[in-house]
């Protein structure tokens, strides 16, 4: 479990970069899903730092 919970940064980091991948392989990129995946993308980068200083 502890091993999820360092990680977890990560796999949201990876859900924002799914995010962007679909639509540029689909061809419909919107400004929203760009700002949506750049947001998660960032979200998924603090947490995982915020995440491993305090599990350490």
């Amino acid at each position: 479990m502890n091993e999820l919970v360092k990680n977890l940064g990560v796999i949201v980091l990876l859900i924002g970069v799914i995010i962007l991948a679909v639509p540029a392989i689909t061809g419909g990129v919107t400004n929203t899903i760009l700002i949506a995946g750049l947001a998660i993308i960032i979200l998924g980068y603090i947490s995982h730092i915020v995440i491993n200083k305090k599990v350490q």
